[in-house]
């Protein structure tokens, strides 16, 4: 007698905004069809407020260069960016993002990238800055003080895609199905205390990092006075905008480690900390006494991107879901298994993360 067939049945956990990232070791590049694929299987994780991509890998042509993609309201916004990113860079490369007509989309922004480097010798109120502190710099003074006019992201070798619509729709405007990356990461948004507008979407980036996420981070209150501290100016009003800074404050201009800056978001609790031994004691009392203020409360799942690298984090006891899995040389994580399945059928090996603790993927080589 023939067995019975047996089919998975992946029960969906809707808990608001859907989050997918692949990473392929080896550099191998992944067409944008696979993410996109991905994240509309999690189309009703969202609500058209908000969807996104970051690529990583995109311009290998101009791989020195910073990549700017502005986005902005109107000719007055494209005007007084473009103004500042000649005073403040050498240009060597401009265009219009690519896009295509979406009747979902009905009244877009308008996009633009341009590929820049730092003078050798700029002659500014940044002039002092290295040079990374230097492009922060300058985007923190397009963000604040060109009306309409949004920095979507500012690294090497990358891109964000992002705006008010479902991922599937964001993806055919951005013609993102011509892209290939060896990492992405894309969103699904469906906020619940922060307008739906086109810079409120995720990915939220600076420099090379990204950031996606799932849930809510009920400190940003405190998160962002931290930050105005150490000279970021948070204008997204979006609370998830304050990881991305902190990432770059924490890993690049503090030299913490990428499993440190995770225990900074979420620390063990103090009754954990009592009970480990005095060498981890003594680190993690240290830790929460000197990044009190950046640790993330709330409920949530993030995954970190850069130019080497994929990261992915609960919160300290796991309210948001987030499972990773591997395939030959891709590690995939996301909110939902069935998302992961859909791209990738057959996988080696998928588990589930525990609570506060980093998933951290390299590339090799």
């Amino acid at each position: 007698m023939k067995a019975p067939e047996r089919f998975h049945d992946f029960q969906k956990d809707i808990s608001g905004c859907g989050i997918f990232g692949v990473i392929h070791k080896k550099r191998g590049l992944i067409s944008g069809e696979m993410p996109i694929a991905a994240m509309t299987c999690m189309h009703d994780r969202g609500n058209g407020l908000g969807g996104g991509f970051a690529a990583y890998g995109i311009y290998p042509d101009h791989a020195d260069s910073y990549c700017f993609h502005m986005m902005c309201d109107d000719e007055s916004a494209i005007e007084g960016s473009e103004k500042l990113l000649r005073n403040y860079f050498d240009l060597h490369h401009f265009e219009p993002i690519p896009t295509r007509r979406v009747l979902s989309i009905p009244r877009p922004p308008k996009f633009n990238r341009y590929f820049v480097t730092v003078p050798e010798k700029p002659v500014n109120e940044f002039s002092e800055l290295p040079e990374e502190d230097y492009v922060v710099a300058v985007v923190m003074k397009i963000n604040t003080s060109v009306p309409g006019a949004f920095v979507v992201s500012s690294g090497k070798n990358m891109g964000a895609f992002k705006g008010v619509g479902f991922p599937e729709d964001i993806a055919d405007f951005f013609r993102l199905e011509e892209y290939s990356a060896y990492i992405w990461t894309g969103h699904n948004r469906f906020p619940t205390n922060t307008p739906g507008w086109w810079g409120g979407a995720h990915p939220f980036t600076i420099l090379n990092w990204s950031i996606v996420h799932n849930g809510e981070i009920s400190s940003y209150g405190i998160n962002r006075r931290y930050l105005c501290e150490h000279d970021y100016l948070c204008t997204m009003m979006t609370d998830t905008e304050v990881v991305a800074y902190e990432l770059d404050m924490l890993i690049r201009k503090h030299g913490l480690s990428w499993e440190m800056a995770a225990k900074c978001f979420a620390p063990p609790f103090w009754d954990e900390i009592e009970r480990m031994d005095e060498a981890d004691r003594e680190l993690y009392t240290a830790l929460r006494a000197t990044y009190g203020p950046a640790m993330l409360n709330g409920p949530f799942a993030i995954l970190v991107a850069d130019n080497t690298r994929l990261m992915g984090l609960n919160d300290r006891i796991k309210l948001r879901p987030l499972l990773v899995a591997e395939k030959d040389d891709m590690v995939f994580m996301s909110s939902e298994e069935s998302a992961v399945r859909d791209v990738c059928p057959e996988l080696d090996r998928v588990w589930m993360p525990k609570a506060g603790e980093p998933v951290i993927v390299d590339l090799e080589g």
